[in-house]
């Protein structure tokens, strides 16, 4: 497979930056290729040349941004803390739709689920996703069991059940249930993961 020259990946990657901030702004189905050239500063035509279809250039927006959040946010070990507690905590606060890119990042996973629920072969793309977001949830969850921060316990299950808490409560704050807000999230999925640790709730307040 031939390497896309830099200056054309970098018009490739704006023009699918610039069609992922329409998306999340006002919905794919009012996506069209010509405002995201627009966007881009780049011309109708060269849209065209990397997307030959208005399909084409949404599906591959929705992709781009799950490669780069979950190069950013599954990519590395969550080490960086001084306990195990508090990069779990940190964990869990960049898992939900907090203003600004996580917000975003949020609008277009919904997008990602619609259409994956359309298009069985978009399926796949949410399933690796999920597959990274398990694994770096696991690897912490590990690290707590293995120094005995945490109590005994399978990390994937624990993993498995965070990332429902995190999807459920999350999706109401990010849909402004005036009963589940940010703070209210967060608090829920600390109590009810610290459950499962063996942990007192506020050692995974953020």
């Amino acid at each position: 497979m031939s390497k896309v020259a830099p200056v054309a990946q970098d018009a490739r990657d704006r023009i699918l930056e610039a069609a992922c901030e329409l998306i999340a702004a006002e919905g794919i189905d009012e996506v069209r290729i010509a405002r995201v050239a627009m966007r881009a500063g780049a011309s109708t035509a060269l849209v065209h040349h990397y997307f030959s279809t208005r399909e084409e250039l949404l599906e591959q927006a929705l992709l781009h941004s799950f490669e780069l959040a979950g190069d950013e946010r599954f990519g590395d070990e969550p080490s960086e803390e001084r306990s195990a507690s508090r990069a779990l905590a940190r964990m869990i606060e960049e898992c939900l739709p907090v203003p600004g890119s996580q917000e975003r990042d949020w609008v277009l996973w919904v997008e990602l689920w619609l259409r994956a629920v359309r298009d069985p072969e978009l399926r796949p793309v949410a399933a690796q996703l999920y597959d990274r977001y398990r694994g770096w949830l696991a690897s912490g969850i590990r690290t707590g069991v293995e120094s005995g921060e945490f109590g005994p316990c399978d990390p994937d299950d624990v993993a498995d059940h965070a990332m429902a808490l995190l999807d459920g409560f999350g999706i109401r704050a990010l849909l402004g249930d005036p009963s589940m807000d940010l703070d209210r999230a967060r608090s829920a999925v600390a109590r009810l993961l610290a459950n499962d640790l063996g942990l007192d709730a506020e050692k995974l307040e953020w």
